[in-house]
């Protein structure tokens, strides 16, 4: 029985890594002494991977292969012509056999492998091997399958191994850091890891930057830029799913999501992960994610920190210099600042809901806004930003669903009156579907968009049906919608439509008695004004 003991060396050139794919080649056969193995053709495609061992005497055996069998044949009705050759390598090297093992013996067809047979393998670039009528098919076949197992376990023992070292790095006062070396001195295989919002935490090849988003090694900056569309789209799936892709060189790039109960960050690997080393990267993400829940624990004192900075800034009697003190405090280099309101109303994608929610959710926009001051109060999240950020961005990335009011640009001592106007809009939020931002003329467009067309059109044509059937020309409606939209600017309205100021008070006094409306009153002012708005959205 020839031995399946796996030998220790490879080709030269072949990378010193341990091998985790467990895969038996060509050259590791060829090196079993037992087996008795030469090569005749091909030396150079010995690197293939051997699935199995098949034996075959079909001039045509294509058919029953599933790809990368060693196949096996003494030739017995093979004619050993160039044509005959060259037809059955073309349907073995089709059928994806990794190489083909000619039987030699003094009874059997051929004693030494057939010229033709030799050129038609170097050919189609596939190996041919011959073995000796000493070493039977039989023998072949247990070797391939006995070295297999072996190697699959060596490779299993490896990834134990790497495991453990994996543990002991994440273990050490450098978690992130210090396991992604641990990764890549297993695997060959480059990994960093980013934030929720895609900034750069760490890197297996450069030193953990000083804060989010400073500068790694000039590898891990380059793939986390080409990587951006991929992590984002696996963001917004936070811990429900990976993804993978391939750059324009052909690298392949895997996305995975860090955290237990919510996102914490991403792992990205560069380059492929095969076989018994996949055992590896649920290990890894393992390892990462607690570390990131660890360092999400232990920033907890800065975001209360944080929480009572806000409350500092929105308590009654800021100054302008207090504010401008309390942000400076917080990193918030702003002339204008905006407030948001974010409703705490339970999230059907989370079934877990109530103080733990609110914090974790805190928690996401505090880090979602660099300067940011977050808390939570009164039954919401309040928050504090830089007027310039694209708010809309990070509550649809990191509060999807949920009802939230934005108030206006204002300076940081006016801050709480943006925080008041947000809060005003979170009953507006939950009716509209979305964000609402309170700025002007947004009451009367969200007033619109709260009914169906048919309704607001019902309503307009009731309020000036008998303006219209009066003048059909539509005269007086044009003048009226003008007057209100001046605020009853008579000399406003005269210079828009150019006409004189009295020919404008006729028109305007004649609509008013119409409708049955008086210019005095405020209701009245503004059912007309909402009528006209009506109309002058639908044509436009």
């Amino acid at each position: 029985m020839p031995s399946s003991t796996i030998p220790p060396s490879a080709p030269t050139g072949r990378s010193a890594m341990p091998d985790f794919s467990g895969a038996l080649r060509i050259f590791d056969l060829v090196a079993l002494p037992d087996l008795r193995l030469a090569v005749a053709a091909g030396a150079e495609h010995l690197d293939r991977r051997v699935e199995a061992a098949h034996v075959s005497e079909l001039l045509t055996p294509g058919h029953w292969l599933q790809g990368g069998e060693l196949l096996m044949t003494i030739g017995l009705l093979l004619p050993m012509t160039d044509a005959a050759c060259a037809a059955y390598v073309r349907d073995v090297a089709g059928a994806g056999a990794c190489a083909l093992v000619l039987g030699l013996g003094r009874e059997l067809p051929h004693q030494s492998a057939p010229e033709p047979l030799i050129r038609a393998a170097r050919s189609a670039g596939l190996p041919l091997l011959t073995v000796p009528d000493e070493v039977p098919f039989i023998a072949v076949t247990k070797a391939v399958f006995e070295a297999r197992a072996a190697r699959q376990r060596l490779a299993l023992e490896h990834a134990f191994e790497a495991q453990r070292r994996l543990t002991i790095a994440a273990a050490s006062g450098n978690g992130v850091l210090a396991t992604l070396r641990a990764w890549r001195a297993a695997t060959g295989v480059d990994a960093i890891v980013a934030d929720p919002v895609g900034r750069l935490v760490a890197d297996s090849l450069a030193g953990p930057p000083e804060a989010p988003g400073a500068d790694g090694s000039a590898d891990a900056v380059a793939l986390l830029a080409a990587s951006t569309d991929l992590i984002r789209k696996v963001a917004a799936r936070g811990l429900h799913g990976s993804g993978s892709s391939s750059d324009a060189q052909g690298v392949r790039v895997e996305v995975q999501p860090l955290g237990a109960r919510r996102l914490r960050g991403l792992l990205v690997l560069a380059g492929p992960v095969e076989s018994a080393a996949r055992l590896l990267v649920s290990g890894l993400v393992s390892l990462l994610s607690l570390e990131l829940e660890r360092r999400h624990l232990a920033d907890e004192p800065v975001r209360r920190r944080r929480a009572a900075l806000l409350g500092r800034l929105l308590a009654p009697g800021t100054t302008a210099e207090q504010a401008r003190d309390v942000l400076a405090a917080a990193g918030l280099a702003a002339r204008e600042v905006r407030g948001v309101v974010v409703g705490l109303d339970p999230d059907p994608a989370d079934a877990d809901t109530g103080h733990l929610d609110a914090a974790e959710l805190a928690a996401d926009l505090a880090l979602a806004l660099p300067g940011g001051l977050v808390r939570v109060a009164g039954g919401a999240v309040e928050a504090v930003l830089g007027a310039q950020l694209d708010v809309r961005a990070i509550l649809g990335r990191f509060a999807p669903g949920r009802a939230a009011g934005i108030g206006p640009a204002a300076a940081p001592d006016a801050a709480g009156s943006s925080i008041r106007q947000a809060r005003s809009l979170l009953a507006v939020s939950r009716a509209a579907g979305h964000p609402v931002e309170a700025r002007h003329g947004t009451a009367s467009r969200l007033l619109l968009g709260l009914a169906d067309a048919r309704t607001l059109a019902g309503y307009a044509d009731a309020v000036l049906g008998p303006i219209d059937a009066a003048d059909p020309g539509g005269e007086l409606a044009a003048t009226l919608a003008v007057w209100l939209e001046t605020g009853g600017s008579w000399d406003e309205t005269s210079r828009r439509l150019d006409v004189h100021r009295h020919t404008v008070r006729n028109r305007v006094d004649k609509a008013m008695r119409l409708t049955g409306r008086r210019p005095q009153d405020g209701d009245d002012r503004f059912d007309l004004w909402l009528a006209a708005r009506i109309r002058r959205d639908s044509l436009g």
